[in-house]
């Protein structure tokens, strides 16, 4: 077993092995930036939540449009080009991004990386597709999505804590030089996948091409509803970049866990915000093999059900509290209902396609991130402000007035400026989080999983897929 394994490994040739490499490094860049970019952008650079919010909703959904266009012009312009346009603009826009504080400058810099990201995404599995024979293709592809959690897993653990004790925008910076040496090795080293050959029509006719299946695809309305109830469990995803992390800034105390490691370690380690993408990549790169094992037989959309709703009990533990055991569990949880629904969300999606248009129709598949994402940004962080920053704002203001420091206190004041004031004048930073409502802001987002749940359930009874209803 140990040799036939070792054979396929000797089996890949020398660009698959270049490719594994970019992923593990673009990705590990992607998210050491996402681990800290929305704590960066408000604590740091001062930028309101709404406001970050609204840069969330916009770069995050970039990475999964864009692929529909980007992969018919790398196809037309080839695989090393496009790869250099992609490092391009990642260099160039985490880079830009790492060197201004002005909202604008911020948003069309991480725009611009946003497109690089973008535009890289589908040469990379393009390319393992066409390196890869189907002997070893499962292994190809598992090797893929391995680096993927790898980089997800080791960039935030070790690189992010270390360059923030500098400057929180060297981590931005360090993206920007990472992905923008990746040129190197896409000059000299990368070479041109073989393709099948065809007659290559105009990119032009391929781009109204695709126009045309966007169209298709949009209006099939029984695709289209499946993917945005799906999409509901994908607006609890991206919490994780956004108001899970202002949580754990707020309210998390992770003392226990940082004297359990250090004293198991001997090191001087602390749990920081960065650590939640941590435990999301760990807990795949543990479990998934297993947890495939044990779905791999098992039907479509049950099983989705149970990932989706494990991952809104996962949701729904951060509400009983803020404990770090039980911060943990909650993503643990969410973590392995994400691996358990998302691989039987595709294996449904295909039963629902038109069987003479199922590639069609499964390379649209990606638009539950769209639309996760899309909501999900700019949502978190106005139930945020809603239910955590102004209840406690409000209290400080009361309890300012009271003392006859009202003057102290603007209108427009932010959630850090209104702690800093109250702490001057002997109100604790306890004391005002108790007047927040993080109870309720978890399960709100249960609800929206519920929904999610109900939705899929109530789609199978009355809709379902085209094989049942034929």
């Amino acid at each position: 077993m140990e040799n036939q394994k070792k054979g396929v490994l000797s089996s890949f040739s020398s660009t698959y092995w270049i490719v594994i490499a970019f992923e593990f490094f673009e990705r590990g860049a992607y998210y050491g930036v996402m681990s800290i970019l929305s704590i960066y952008m408000t604590d740091i650079l001062g930028f309101s939540k709404p406001s970050v919010g609204v840069i969330k909703s916009t770069i995050q959904p970039l990475l999964y449009i864009l692929p529909i266009l980007s992969g018919a012009v790398a196809d037309r312009m080839g695989y090393r080009k496009t790869l250099m346009v992609a490092f391009t603009f990642l260099g160039l826009g985490y880079i830009l991004a790492s060197q201004t504080t002005d909202y604008a400058a911020v948003f069309i810099a991480l725009v611009i990386m946003g497109f690089g990201a973008g535009t890289f995404k589908p040469i990379i599995s393009g390319t393992i597709a066409r390196e890869t024979n189907p002997q070893n293709s499962t292994m190809g592809f598992g090797i893929f999505y391995w680096s993927i959690n790898l980089g997800a897993f080791i960039f935030p653990l070790v690189i992010v804590p270390y360059l923030k004790t500098f400057d929180w925008s060297y981590i931005l910076l360090m993206a920007g030089i990472v992905t923008g040496l990746m040129l190197i090795p896409t000059i000299f080293l990368f070479k041109e996948p073989v393709k099948e050959k065809h007659a290559e029509e105009p990119l032009s006719k391929t781009l109204k091409g695709i126009f045309e299946k966007i169209i298709v695809v949009f209006m099939d309305w029984r695709f289209i509803l499946f993917i945005l109830i799906y999409s509901m469990f994908w607006i609890l995803y991206f919490q994780m970049f956004d108001t899970v992390l202002w949580y754990v800034k707020d309210f998390v105390d992770a003392t226990p866990l940082n004297n359990l490691v250090n004293s198991i370690f001997g090191v001087n380690w602390k749990f920081d915000v960065e650590h939640v993408t941590v435990m999301n990549a760990l807990t795949i790169i543990v479990l998934q093999l297993g947890v495939s094992y044990l779905v791999k037989n098992t039907k479509a959309l049950p099983t989705l059900v149970a990932g989706i709703s494990l991952g809104t009990i996962g949701m729904a533990i951060l509400a009983f509290s803020s404990n770090i055991w039980v911060f943990l569990a909650g993503i643990t949880i969410f973590s392995i209902g994400e691996m358990t629904a998302h691989p039987k969300y595709i294996s449904y999606l295909g039963e629902i396609a038109p069987q003479d248009k199922k590639a069609t129709y499964l390379g649209f598949g990606f638009l539950y991130g769209f639309f996760g994402s899309l909501i999900g940004g700019y949502l978190g962080a106005w139930l945020y402000v809603k239910l955590i920053d102004n209840p406690m704002i409000a209290f400080v203001k009361t309890r300012l007035s009271e003392m006859g420091q009202s003057s102290l206190i603007s209108d427009k004041v932010t959630i850090s400026e209104a702690v800093e004031i109250a702490k001057s004048v002997g109100i604790s930073k306890d004391e005002i989080a108790m007047h927040a409502y993080p109870s309720e802001l978890w399960l709100l987002f249960t609800g929206i999983g519920v929904t999610c749940i109900v939705g899929l359930l109530l789609y199978e009874k009355f809709i379902g897929t085209r094989s049942k209803s034929i």
